[in-house]
């Protein structure tokens, strides 16, 4: 078991520098990439991902939203200021009623490729 263990281990003797160079000269910033992976942890709620889905069928009130997925307005108001802040939804008032879509086609191809790629 000792001598698998060898083989799989990288040494970085054998490094491609070249390859490696030009991977590093691509990758994003820290910043960039600590942003992507909390664009990534919002969508990693069930309940967050069952309201984008709901606001990617149409737009919606919060009444509405916690009637369809049976939870309180309360606990669905909380994570669409998850979503806000996130960016990935947007709000319109009309007279006392708030009224939430998706921000903007970017959101609506995260979802639908994401569907595609689980039904595959």
């Amino acid at each position: 078991m000792e001598e698998r263990y060898q083989m799989d281990c990288c040494d970085y003797i054998h490094a491609h520098e070249e390859l490696i160079r030009q991977v590093r000269a691509q990758m994003p910033g820290e910043d960039t990439l600590y942003d992507l992976a909390e664009l990534f942890r919002i969508f990693g709620d069930s309940t967050r991902i069952r309201i984008l889905y709901a606001l990617f069928e149409a737009e919606m009130c919060v009444c509405d939203i916690a009637q369809l997925l049976g939870m309180t307005q309360s606990a669905i108001s909380h994570q669409l200021r998850s979503l806000k802040n996130a960016r990935l939804v947007k709000a319109r008032r009309e007279g006392k009623t708030v009224f939430y879509s998706l921000a903007d086609e970017h959101v609506k191809t995260i979802i639908a490729q994401g569907m595609d790629h689980i039904l595959e």
